[in-house]
């Protein structure tokens, strides 16, 4: 019963995070990706008792809007910290974007924190990525 009801719960899904920023990426250069999704809880009534849910992304499923994809259990991390990065080949407009499945516990009261059977797994939003390709230019000085 408390699996059905987290299956059922409205999961946020997680918000992707692109750098560089600005919708703009080059060819054959490691762009890097992450979320900032983590741990929350949820309060639920089953059979008129209240039932606390602590609910934690597992794992990340990384889609690069290329054909590629990689899961994760990482939620990634922003610029220095390169965890998780994808290379694309080719210019182009891609929509990269990330899964998030969601594993929790539960308890009654103040009882002992028991696991939920199953996860689930929430797609995100794409999000808009150009991928453009870099011309060197001799600037002459004066």
């Amino acid at each position: 019963m408390v699996a059905t009801a987290f299956q059922r719960l409205p999961l946020p899904p997680a918000e992707l995070v692109v750098q560089p920023p600005n919708g703009r990426t080059l060819v054959n250069f490691e762009t890097n990706f992450y979320t900032e999704q983590g741990e929350f809880t949820r309060t639920v009534r089953l059979l008129g008792r209240e039932v606390e849910l602590r609910i934690w992304p597992e794992r990340f499923g990384w889609r690069f809007g290329d054909g590629h994809e990689r899961w994760t259990t990482s939620p990634g991390d922003a610029y220095p910290n390169l965890e998780v990065t994808h290379r694309y080949l080719s210019k182009g407009r891609v929509a990269p974007s990330v899964a998030t499945t969601y594993a929790a516990q539960f308890r009654v009261g103040n009882g002992p924190w028991r696991d939920v059977s199953g996860t689930v797994t929430i797609p995100g939003a794409p999000q808009s990525l150009r991928v453009v390709e870099a011309r060197p230019v001799l600037v002459g000085g004066s």
